[in-house]
């Protein structure tokens, strides 16, 4: 089941604290990206945030489940009604990921 678009522009607003979140359509499901940085994807309608050490502390007792078949385990997010501790999250997460690497130029 493929997610709706209503339910990732919730989950989207809910991160909306730590800084400019944007959508990414990607492959029938959704990135979710805070200023560039690719952090979480929302999948079958539910929210997978990028395991980090900081997540790890923020939240020691989270799910960890893949957002998909063959992939890596992420936390899986069942709570998504603190914004605060969801924006302390998302920077805190952030914070430990790289910049994505520029796209080539065709040439």
């Amino acid at each position: 089941m493929a997610s709706t678009l209503e339910f990732t522009e919730y989950v989207a607003g809910q991160f909306s604290g730590a800084g400019e979140i944007t959508l990414k359509r990607m492959f029938g499901e959704y990135g979710l990206y805070c200023d560039g940085k690719y952090f979480a994807g929302v999948c079958d309608n539910q929210c997978f945030l990028k395991v980090t050490e900081a997540g790890k502390r923020l939240l020691p007792d989270c799910e960890l489940a893949p957002p998909y078949k063959g992939a890596k385990d992420c936390f899986l997010l069942s709570e998504l009604d603190d914004r605060e501790l969801l924006a302390r999250l998302t920077l805190a997460t952030c914070a430990e990921l790289p910049f994505p690497k520029p796209r080539k130029k065709k040439q």
